[in-house]
């Protein structure tokens, strides 16, 4: 199915008034391009390391909306540049011109699958449950995840510094506590590395399904993976759910902010004697995470590497 676009070019000033007077005359779901920088609340609440470089914003957005083959495309626009008209009166919108499109009707939700392809992280086999093994690795520890939509798929480079770090660390009585599970990767490539036991939390509550449903696609019982909604940085229910002193490994693929957070959280849920993997750090960020392991006196950095822009650290409890 084909659906028409049409963009207004108009003002980032205009931009909340020409998308109530868009729900106003019936349309559902538009889309709007423009060079407004996140401010600090926003970048903070997402947790973003890397900013988009915008081109300097000069005051201009664009508005799309969508129309299908059945919709009276000419009456649409009729409504549409009367709105337009009663809004000129009293704001500014700018060139207030409506270029056409086509656009092709896709399966968005699972078009990605056929970029997810099975990879190797040294003698690890990770592939998506829709592929079949590869001939020349039917001999490696497979890990069979489906990220879904919420989740990655581990090709990233700081799943893969995590993987290779449990692989040195994980022994058979390991508990292991996996914060931002997501879709529980980490955890289940301890599982199969011989870990006795995982906890995950997860802000998301799709982790719950996702990690339920890999633990399945692995043949794994998930009476040895619990997972937990919720934020063990400043949650008191899920610290204690947690549980304290318990844990070998401790490992958190998130990002730098989070994990100067959680440096002085992690301790009170490891062992002594117990490791800290982190990543999710990107290279500008190494000091700062660095800066954060050195001030609490509980965890010795053991080791740092690297691959790509990206950094794990690695720590001991004392």
């Amino acid at each position: 199915m084909k659906w028409k676009k049409f963009t207004l070019t108009t003002t980032t000033e205009a931009v909340d008034l020409v998308s109530s007077m868009f729900d106003d005359i019936g349309i559902e779901g538009i889309e709007i391009e423009d060079n407004i920088p996140l401010t600090e609340k926003e970048t903070k609440g997402m947790f973003i390391d890397i900013l988009p470089e915008l081109p300097p914003d000069e005051g201009v957005a664009k508005v799309s909306f969508y129309l299908d083959d059945d919709a009276d495309v000419e009456e649409m626009l009729r409504k549409v540049n009367e709105g337009l008209d009663e809004l000129e009166l009293f704001t500014d919108l700018g060139a207030r011109s409506i270029a056409a499109s086509e656009t092709e009707d896709k399966d968005w939700i699972n078009n990605w699958k056929q970029y997810f392809k099975p990879f190797t992280v040294d003698n690890i086999l990770i592939k998506p449950t829709w592929e079949t093994i590869p001939e020349e690795h039917k001999d490696k520890l497979l890990v069979q995840i489906d990220p879904g939509t919420a989740f990655g798929t581990g090709m990233h480079e700081t799943t893969q510094l995590c993987i290779r770090q449990l692989e040195k660390h994980v022994h058979s009585e390991a508990k292991i506590l996996d914060v931002g599970t997501g879709s529980g990767i980490l955890g289940i490539t301890a599982l199969k590395l011989g870990a006795k036991e995982v906890w995950g939390t997860d802000l998301d509550e799709n982790a719950i399904t996702a990690v339920g449903e890999n633990l399945e696609a692995n043949g794994i019982s998930n009476e040895c993976f619990h997972v937990l909604q919720g934020n063990i940085i400043d949650d008191p229910a899920v610290k204690d759910w947690a549980g304290y002193g318990k844990y070998d490994i401790a490992v958190a693929n998130i990002l730098a902010d989070v994990i100067i957070l959680l440096v002085n959280e992690i301790p009170a849920h490891l062992k002594k004697g117990g490791y800290f993997i982190t990543s999710g750090i990107i290279n500008m960020k190494e000091e700062a995470v660095k800066a954060a392991f050195a001030a609490n006196d509980e965890l010795e950095v053991i080791e740092i590497t690297y691959q790509g822009d990206w950094v794990s650290v690695t720590a001991r409890k004392k």
